[in-house]
């Protein structure tokens, strides 16, 4: 009954989940064809739905050969992924692995069966991997080879330091999501799909990975603090507390929920790269691969902010609301219209007494001066008595039902995954 609840008080969920079971999925994420495909890479593509839960279905829909290279991109990162996260790996070990994991790319037997990752297939089938990836064209091969040696040696910098100044917090971040901002841009326009600016411009590129690796970052603080990760840079968080781990006590909760919001404060900032860069895409799956997990990113720092539930437990944006998001997020105008529906949700949340209340106003009103939608908000967000009556009798009949959504559905409305 509480499923029932939560639904009945967000009637706009139980309508985007039925259209979205109903066959609006496909209408973003149209189904591929895998029958065509070699051994090889449905080999690959399997792994892609095994790995990855939020962008193993839009990066299935990207067009053409787009598709394929942007495919085994991600697979060769989370190959490198695995191995700078095996805690069973020493350092001694793991550094020159991480900077010279490129270099394997062009060895067709080498692989490590070391690994005692949940992702090790990467690893183990590394020879399959790397088999397409000699497939492609040599110009997504350049970027493909380029990012992994950038990203490789970067993890390995900040294997052996922590992440202390905010200009070090940048540098992680660009090393670990930056840099696939910066590599994808360059294959969407080395595909022809977007302009040459897209791929030039590794400012506005950085700036995408840097948004949502920062709002990873901010709402998973409890779980690398039992998993014995430290991300938050000591720059902030010594501000409010001795150690990283004080801000989870409850006696310090006040001061954790001002640290928190002083790095959401922070994450905010890329946002009018955010809008720039999706402005300029042209392709329309591309633009629904980049700006879905952008919109997701935003309605997960507006849920965290000034929350204390973030050092309690997971934060998580609603299943409905994220399907809502999915759907909504086609066109420009319509992403600037969420992300002003969000900052406009978290200047309401900001506590007149907050250290970084300035700051935050500050940096909500330059997210304004590019979002401001054309249209009034509320055409998103009206809905006549007889759609809300209407909404309220699906939930009672079919809250169930609802619960049961298919697995797929289940897994890529998650938002935030690496």
């Amino acid at each position: 009954m509480e499923l029932l609840r939560k639904w009945l008080g967000h009637p706009e969920d139980i309508y985007n989940l039925l259209r979205f079971k109903m066959g609006g999925y496909r209408a973003v994420v149209p189904r591929m064809d895998t029958d065509s495909l070699g051994c090889g890479l449905r080999t690959c593509y399997r792994y892609l739905n095994q790995t990855s839960r939020s962008f193993a279905a839009v990066i299935q829909a990207l067009d053409g050969e787009l598709r394929h290279a942007v495919c085994i991109f991600y697979l060769v990162l989370r190959a490198l992924d695995t191995v700078e996260d095996d805690m069973s790996i020493p350092l001694d070990v793991k550094v020159p692995m991480l900077q010279e994991f490129h270099s394997h790319l062009y060895q067709p037997d080498w692989k490590f069966t070391e690994s005692k990752e949940k992702d090790r297939q990467v690893l183990e089938d590394f020879p399959t991997i790397s088999m397409e990836f000699r497939n492609l064209s040599k110009v997504y091969q350049d970027v493909i080879s380029d990012i992994c040696h950038k990203m490789g040696v970067g993890m390995a910098e900040f294997l052996e330091k922590e992440v202390d100044s905010q200009n070090e917090w940048d540098k992680y971040c660009h090393y670990v999501a930056g840099l696939v901002g910066i590599g994808l841009s360059r294959l969407f326009s080395a595909s022809e799909l977007e302009d040459s600016i897209v791929g030039q411009d590794t400012d506005l590129a950085n700036s995408m990975g840097l948004f949502l690796q920062k709002t990873n970052i901010i709402r998973d603080y409890l779980e690398d603090q039992l998993e014995g990760r430290e991300f938050w840079p000591r720059e902030v968080w010594s501000r409010y507390a001795k150690k990283l781990s004080d801000l989870a006590k409850p006696e310090n909760i006040d001061v954790a929920v001002q640290c928190l919001n002083e790095l959401i404060t922070n994450a905010l900032h890329h946002v009018p790269d955010v809008l720039t860069y999706l402005s300029r895409l042209k392709n329309q799956s591309v633009f629904n691969f980049c700006a879905i997990p952008q919109v997701m990113a935003i309605a997960t720092l507006a849920a965290c902010y000034n929350n204390q539930q973030v050092f309690r437990g997971v934060v998580k944006i609603r299943k409905g609301q994220a399907v809502t998001l999915m759907m909504d997020a086609t066109n420009i105008q319509a992403v600037k219209a969420i992300m002003y529906q969000y900052v406009e949700e978290i200047y309401q949340k900001i506590p007149s007494t907050d250290p970084s209340s300035n700051k935050t106003q500050q940096v909500i009103a330059s997210i304004r001066a590019v979002s401001l939608p054309s249209s009034p908000m509320a055409s998103r967000h009206h809905y006549s008595p007889i759609y809300l009556s209407c909404a309220m009798l699906l939930a009672a009949l079919s809250w169930q039902y609802l619960s049961t959504l298919s697995k797929a559905t289940e897994e890529y409305v998650q938002a935030g995954d690496n």
